[in-house]
């Protein structure tokens, strides 16, 4: 007579398990669904070769513990400064009565402005006299980590924007999934700042199989394409701008 008893427990124990199941399986895709959108949202705005390009340019010829060294506190700093802007950017643009257009325009121009002096900038040989200066001013080289390596080279106005969007689109109703949303965007930030990481720390070795005009010629692209995005965000920015004052 117990037999039918512990068959009933048993499917009860089954169902509970496959509800568990299921229902873990449909945060997880919350999560996963968060982490692509921010993933592939930021990689391409923060560019973390091309980024590494940039920041070897603007160090010069280092030791590998200073791009170490360097690396490490930027990737910490940036995954940092997104973090922050994710969690209380829009509350700080609500509070000074900041819009998203003006952060596009304004930031546009911030950027335009790095591409057009890197893009002018004269190209230099190294040499030992070079070396030696660099090493020894390492001090000088830690006080630019947050400005201008983290900001605007590494995440720089686009991510702003980015970054708020996505603060926005994972705040909509205040519930459960919007938890799991920003964990998401959370664990993106974090996948990147280790890109940023690896592309800067070894961002001697990338272009160490190349020559030195290559070298600069791909810095000048990069820069020329800085300068695009620069001019393409303020557009933007400008643009709904226009069209609210035409309303």
């Amino acid at each position: 007579m117990l037999f039918p008893f512990r068959l009933v427990v048993v499917e009860a124990d089954s169902l509970t398990w496959l509800f568990w199941l299921r229902h873990v399986h449909s945060r997880m895709l919350i999560v996963l669904k968060y982490f692509g959108l921010a993933f592939s949202a930021l990689l391409p705005v923060v560019n973390p070769l091309g980024s590494a390009l940039v920041l070897l340019g603007l160090v010069g010829v280092a030791p590998a513990e200073v791009f170490r060294t360097l690396a490490r506190k930027v990737a910490i700093s940036s995954a940092l400064f997104l973090l922050v802007v994710e969690l209380v950017g829009a509350a700080l643009l609500n509070f000074f009565g900041i819009s998203l257009p003006v952060v596009q325009l304004a930031g546009g121009f911030v950027l335009a402005a790095m591409g057009w002096g890197l893009l002018n900038e004269k190209d230099t040989a190294p040499n030992r006299e070079q070396t030696s200066a660099v090493a020894t001013d390492r001090s000088s080289l830690e006080s630019q980590v947050f400005y201008p390596f983290t900001f605007p080279i590494t995440v720089g106005p686009g991510c702003i924007v980015v970054m708020l969007t996505l603060s926005a689109h994972s705040s909509r109703t205040k519930t459960l999934e919007d938890i799991l949303g920003h964990i998401g965007i959370l664990l993106a930030v974090m996948a990147l700042s280790l890109t940023v990481y690896l592309s800067y720390r070894y961002a001697p070795k990338i272009t160490q199989k190349i020559s030195s005009q290559t070298v600069h010629g791909i810095l000048r692209v990069i820069a020329f394409i800085l300068l695009c995005i620069g001019v393409q965000i303020a557009w933007k920015g400008l643009q709904v701008l226009l069209q609210s004052v035409v309303k």
